[in-house]
């Protein structure tokens, strides 16, 4: 099966740069064949741009490889794409007339001297990201964009989703997160339909790693619906689970409870590790310390 779609993937990789003339309103496309690189992070070096160490004025490097999986350039331009949190898009030639494969380091003063929008470390900010992929020259002078200026992709979804190669590997301005574990969580907090409030109420949760700062939550209210809800509606221990997301330490998520409504879960990863939350719903709010057992 891998090798059919393989071959699949070859014959349709006549992709990148349509070319479009317009006669009075009828488009004709021609469709070039094209090349694709494949881009592979280098596991030693950091996934993501960490913003604590950014701030903390280390000059971080990120490497990776790039090679070409398919077609044949006269030449190869290694480009970053950076996406700033505001919705800005700035372009930079990383690497010219790069020679493939190759493996490539790049520091974060390396990026903020391609791109003459960032002027110090400073404009880089929680939420950017930076992409990474080459442009190609082939030998009958045509560019070949695997990103076009606006940040967009220049080639097929087939291809982006085909897990035959990566033509584009991104690096998120983000903070290490590392908080899964086992947690106490000690809850006060009202609901509706007149049950008696809770104070100090313990539930233990289980917070799992997804990897990327996205955590699993064994119970989302931290035990809240238990406590509030379990006595008088049989609702024990079954506020559903939820994923919440830690970006530098502000947590953030909303899920489907056990009742037909949503949860929204807000906290902050304290300097001690512990966590102080919120949890709402159209049932109950409540507050909440977690404590790493």
């Amino acid at each position: 099966m891998k090798k059919i779609r393989y071959i699949i993937m070859i014959i349709t990789i006549t992709l990148i740069n349509f070319s479009c003339d317009n006669d009075g309103g009828k488009s004709i496309r021609t469709l070039e064949s094209g090349v694709i690189p494949n881009m592979e992070k280098d596991a030693s070096t950091d996934a993501f741009l960490d913003l604590v160490k950014v701030n903390n004025g280390e000059n971080i490097n990120i490497s990776f490889n790039a090679n070409v999986a398919q077609g044949e350039a006269a030449s190869t331009n290694i480009i970053g794409v950076y996406r700033a949190s505001s919705g800005s898009v700035y372009n930079a030639v990383l690497f010219d007339n790069a020679t493939l494969p190759g493996n490539f380091t790049v520091s974060v003063n390396d990026i903020v001297a391609a791109f003459s929008e960032l002027n110090t470390t400073d404009d880089i900010q929680l939420g950017d990201i930076l992409s990474i992929t080459t442009s190609f020259t082939t030998a009958d002078g045509r560019t070949l964009n695997i990103i076009n200026p606006d940040g967009t992709d220049n080639f097929s979804g087939n291809l982006k989703n085909s897990g035959l190669f990566t033509s584009v590997i991104n690096y998120s301005v983000s903070c290490p997160s590392d908080i899964g574990g086992t947690y106490l969580a000690t809850s006060s907090g009202t609901g509706c339909c007149g049950v008696a409030p809770i104070t100090n109420y313990e539930y233990t949760v289980t917070v799992t790693d997804n990897g990327g700062g996205v955590y699993s939550l064994s119970d989302f209210s931290g035990g809240v619906y238990d406590g509030l809800f379990c006595g008088p509606f049989g609702i024990c221990g079954d506020a559903s689970g939820g994923d919440v997301t830690d970006v530098c330490g502000t947590l953030s998520g909303s899920s489907a409870d056990c009742c037909g409504d949503n949860i929204t879960f807000t906290g902050t990863v304290n300097e001690d590790g512990t966590w102080t939350v919120e949890v709402t719903s159209g049932f109950m709010t409540a507050t909440s310390t977690w404590v790493k057992q």
